[in-house]
């Protein structure tokens, strides 16, 4: 058989399953069967798998005769063991998370008494989808001059998509917005008044660092979180809630300092906005040559009847505040959009 195709076994139990799965005719396999030669020993073990899989007669004979004009081969190698998962780390004893809640606690509460003033630039990408696939397209990009002064933050809206809106409000352009990024999202989570309920959720690694992560809910009476709808469902006035909501806190194992936050909202089954989740991440940033935790990173998704949003949020160039302090707003091309449905 000068010229056939030669295939391994495992390239020959492919070939047939796949054919299977495919309900190729069982002639048309057993033809081009007729056409290969095989570079190992084909067993008459594996012969019967294929049958009990489903290979038609015409193609059980075709597999006989090709394990007949094998027998001289050597046999497939064996695959070499995958090694077993290593075993799962042990949690932290109940006194060492109660240690961990009330460590992160502590720095929560005290988190923007440790930051200087400084300004960053905020940069959000606004994506849409009508119709809750999740595929999602670019509406438009924002970028704000972020102030922290005084231990108080401000938004200034400066351009979008490329053009000056001189300094004009986040929430001036409409659509899905947010903010809290600078401490009061985890500071009213772990806020004692909160009366949050953490229980332990596992271990993760974050940024190549080790972090415990825990569990948490927030009762709607003692919820702080705000979601507003911009609309009714009629198109009329403004409405908002205060939800309960729960989610997950990593804190860094060897630094105590929360460095993940996420947020889901339990809203009211008539209220317009049917779902809101919010994560963000916070990693070290320098600010006149020291290192502070600050907000990395922050991705909101929102659901409104069928139409899905999700702002893509950045904080970038931090640097101390002064008054002859200014910023370059370099606006980067926004990632490859993955294909719409």
């Amino acid at each position: 058989m000068s010229g056939a195709t030669k295939l391994t076994v495992e390239q020959l139990v492919g070939f047939v399953r796949s054919s299977v799965e495919q309900k190729q005719p069982d002639k048309k396999v057993a033809d081009y069967l007729e056409t290969i030669s095989l570079s190992q020993r084909l067993e008459d073990q594996t012969i019967e798998e294929l049958r009990a899989l489903g290979a038609g007669p015409k193609t059980v004979e075709a597999l006989k005769a090709l394990g007949t004009g094998s027998q001289k081969l050597s046999p497939p190698s064996q695959p070499t063991p995958t090694p077993p998962p290593p075993p799962p780390i042990a949690p932290p004893s109940d006194e060492e998370q109660g240690k961990v809640i009330e460590q992160a606690r502590d720095y929560a509460m005290n988190y923007t008494k440790s930051l200087p003033d400084f300004l960053c630039t905020q940069l959000t990408r606004r994506y849409v989808d009508p119709h809750g696939t999740k595929f999602w397209g670019l509406e438009d990009t924002l970028t704000a001059h972020v102030s922290y002064v005084d231990h108080k933050e401000d938004y200034k809206l400066m351009t979008r998509n490329g053009k000056s809106t001189l300094n004009s409000s986040i929430w001036s352009v409409g659509g899905a917005n947010s903010a809290g990024e600078f401490g009061s999202m985890m500071a009213g989570i772990f806020d004692p008044k909160t009366e949050a309920t953490f229980h332990w959720e596992r271990w993760a690694t974050l940024r190549g660092r080790r972090a415990y992560v825990f569990a948490y809910q927030v009762a709607q009476e003692r919820s702080g979180w705000r979601v507003s709808s911009g609309h009714d469902a009629a198109g009329g006035s403004n409405r908002e809630t205060v939800p309960a909501y729960h989610g997950l806190v990593f804190v860094d194992r060897d630094l105590g300092a929360v460095v993940r936050v996420t947020l889901v909202a339990e809203l009211p089954s008539d209220f317009p906005i049917q779902m809101v989740e919010d994560t963000l991440d916070y990693d070290l940033a320098a600010i006149s040559g020291h290192q502070y935790l600050l907000p990395l990173k922050a991705v909101v998704e929102m659901k409104e009847g069928s139409h899905m949003s999700k702002n893509e949020v950045e904080f970038r160039l931090y640097r101390k505040f002064s008054s002859e302090a200014t910023i370059t707003f370099d606006t980067p091309d926004a990632p490859a959009e993955p294909p719409k449905k």
